[in-house]
């Protein structure tokens, strides 16, 4: 896991660059776990689904 600072957890696969717990270079998270979670009554598509623990660099 080079040109990393940060500690990547392998088992989060991210390509989320602008989010503040991203690794990087690397498309990992820096969290231990993160909390996924939806914005609609019944989700039916993946547009529906969210990373609640996405945070703005």
């Amino acid at each position: 896991m080079a040109d990393c600072n940060c500690k990547a957890n392998s088992s989060i696969h991210c390509t989320v660059s602008q989010c503040a717990h991203h690794c990087g270079g690397e498309n990992y998270c820096t969290l231990d776990r993160i909390d996924v979670g939806t914005h609609e009554a019944n989700p039916t598509m993946v547009e529906c689904v969210d990373c609640n623990s996405f945070r703005r660099k």
